[in-house]
Formats: structure tokens, C-alpha cells, sequence
């Protein structure tokens, strides 16, 4: 099997998206060719086609299926259909730029929770800050800056105290990058809680970032209520046809994986060797601490996701970004302290 091509930025690397470092499989390239000589078309008044590919492949019904403009798209769906302007929504800080971003479009109060000093999300404080005004609760799976994985024991307990008429976003945008082992059971989660609704995208593992296609799925009473705000015309024509090809190529996409994966824990371990006290991720990122951290990426023309305190995240996957992260960071590694404060109490991220 051919090397896959990665796409070299025109000068330096930008690591801030998450993106995918490599171009579209070919078979989805060519879908997506194909597609181009109908764009003169309209797509479906409601993306009843998309929707039924991925609840077959899913092994879902096709009524728990909602689909949007990326994960993030749906989303916006969901805090819109699910919460009124002045209640609130809970999750972890810092946490996916999209979520206080969406909030405050949708007039939600935000309630973000600092998390903790190992970079896992702090489900019992998350809990305890359910109200009355509460609505929505967030919990990434793994975690977005940190990459971190919240125990499925403990996920169990935590939808137990959650209340019925809170809904959980149990986003799982970089799930393809967890170990099988590690997966939950969707199925019986949704089974058992009604409330809860997964989301997903083709942003990420499937590199289709640029073609915004996201879909959730729950309960069939929960996915009903947020797909009454499903726009019009509002899935492009090349979804049916990359989500498609894309499902037929999971092999292709399954080697994609690894190479990224391998080369994510191949960076780790440098820069632990180095002491720089990088957790496992289980996503296509890492999160690298430090006071001097973004601003030694960024001398460097390295565009990062930057936090308060310096420390920063990076896609991975290109092994000549990786090369260029450590030559960036190579002269700042004496600085960094060996215990450090790896994440900032609070703030927006």
C-alpha cells in the first residue's frame, strides 16, 4: 500500500485545528469529483439520504439519527432545542472553544468546571453543579485540550445522579483515535438514559473538516425534538456521497489512524524523556505544558491552540511537524519546572 500524502503548509505548520494532516482517501476524492459536475442541484430539502447511511452504519434507527454542519452545527442544535435563553449549560474548563462560544449565541448561562490537576474532567464537581436552571452538561470523550479519557465506571456513576431533565453531550469527536477496548456501548448508554445524546463528526479521523458534516444520535423521542431544527437545504450534496465512500475505505482510514497515533505517542515520549510532563492523550493531539510552551511555537511559525500559563495544543501526525515541535521547544525544556501546573484553574479556553 502506497505512503499516504500529507499536505505541507506553504511555510511553517499550523498544528492549532486538529486537522488531519493527510489529503482525502482517493476513493472519497473521487465521490467527491463526481459530485462537483451536479452541484447546479440542490441537495435533499432534509438530509433523509445522509441520515439513513449512518444510522445502517451505526446500527441504529434511522429516527435517532440527527445530522449538522459538523459536530458543531449539531451542537447549536441541540442547546437550541433542549434550553431557553437564561438556563445553563455545564462543562469542563477548559474544554472545545465551540461550547462558551455556542453558549452565549444561545443565551445560555455557562457553568465551566476547572479541571483537574491530571487533565481529566471532574465529574462529582460537575454534578454538584447541576441546578435547577441547569439543561445541558458536556463531557468530552477524550477530552478536548487534554486528550484525556474519563473512566467509563466512573462515566456510569455520573449519569446516574445526572437528572433526567438534564440532556448529556457525551461528545466523542476524536473516538476513532481511543483504543476499541476503550470505547463505550452507545447502545446500552442510550437505552438506559434517555437523556443522553452522542456526537461525532467526520471533521477529524476522516478528514473532512472543510465539508462540515457532524451527526449526533440518541433516544428516538430526544433526536425527534432536535432535528425540528434541521435547516433546509441546509446539508451540501457532497455528504451523502464522502460519508459513503468513506465508510467503504475504513481499512484505508483504520492505517490513517494508526500512523497518527504512532507518531502522537512517539512526540509523548520524546518529550517526556525530555521531562516535560505530557499526559496520554487518546485523541489526534497533545497537550504540552509550560510556561514558555505557545510562545516557543510561535517564534518558531508553529501555530498552536494556546492556553492561560503558556502551555499549548498541537495536532499530530506530520513526523516533520513533529521534528520542527521539538526543535521549537528544545531550548525552553530547562525552564520548565518538573512538578508544573499543568492547567489553569479556570478561565475560557
Amino acid at each position: 500500500m502506497a505512503s499516504p500524502t500529507i499536505v505541507q503548509p506553504s511555510a511553517g505548520f499550523d498544528l492549532a485545528l486538529s486537522e488531519n494532516p493527510f489529503a482525502p482517501l482517493p476513493s472519497v476524492a473521487s465521490a467527491l469529483v463526481d459530485v462537483m459536475h451536479q452541484v447546479q442541484r440542490y441537495p435533499e430539502f432534509l438530509p433523509h439520504r445522509l441520515i439513513d447511511v449512518i444510522a445502517n452504519h451505526e446500527g441504529l434507527e434511522s429516527d435517532q439519527v440527527v445530522v449538522g454542519a459538523g459536530a458543531t452545527g449539531v451542537a447549536m442544535q441541540i442547546m437550541q432545542s433542549v434550553a431557553r435563553p437564561g438556563e445553563r449549560i455545564v462543562y469542563t474548563a477548559p474544554t472545545f472553544d465551540g461550547y462558551p462560544i455556542l453558549a452565549e449565541m444561545a443565551s445560555l448561562g455557562a457553568v465551566p468546571v476547572p479541571i483537574l490537576q491530571d487533565g481529566g474532567q471532574d465529574l462529582i464537581a460537575m454534578a454538584n453543579a447541576i441546578d435547577d436552571r441547569t439543561r445541558l452538561v458536556v463531557v468530552c470523550r477524550p477530552h478536548n485540550p487534554t486528550g484525556t479519557l474519563v473512566d467509563a465506571g466512573e462515566l456510569k456513576t455520573f449519569l446516574r445522579r445526572v437528572p433526567k431533565r438534564v440532556v448529556v453531550v457525551l461528545d466523542e469527536a476524536y473516538l476513532e483515535f481511543v483504543d476499541r477496548g476503550l470505547v463505550l456501548d452507545a447502545h446500552r448508554i442510550i437505552a438506559e438514559h434517555p437523556n443522553v445524546v452522542f456526537l461525532r463528526t467526520f471533521s477529524k479521523a476522516y478528514g473532512l473538516a472543510g465539508l462540515r458534516i457532524g451527526f449526533g444520535f440518541a433516544s428516538a423521542v430526544l433526536a425527534r425534538k432536535i432535528r425540528t431544527l434541521q435547516i433546509p437545504f441546509g446539508m451540501g450534496s457532497a455528504a451523502v456521497a464522502a460519508v459513503t465512500a468513506s465508510y467503504a475505505a475504513e481499512g484505508e482510514l483504520l492505517d490513517r489512524v494508526s500512523a497518527i497515533v504512532s507518531e502522537r505517542d512517539a512526540l509523548r515520549r520524546a518529550l517526556r524523556g525530555w521531562g516535560v510532563p505530557v499526559v496520554r492523550s487518546h485523541a489526534n493531539f497533545l497537550y504540552i505544558p509550560g510556561e514558555s510552551v505557545g510562545d516557543a511555537l510561535a517564534r518558531a511559525g508553529i501555530r498552536a491552540r494556546t492556553y492561560p500559563g503558556g502551555a499549548a495544543r498541537i495536532a499530530v501526525g506530520d513526523p516533520a511537524a513533529g521534528r520542527a515541535v521539538l526543535s521549537a521547544l528544545r531550548p525552553t525544556v530547562r525552564g520548565i519546572p518538573e512538578e508544573v501546573q499543568v492547567f489553569a484553574s479556570s478561565g475560557r479556553a
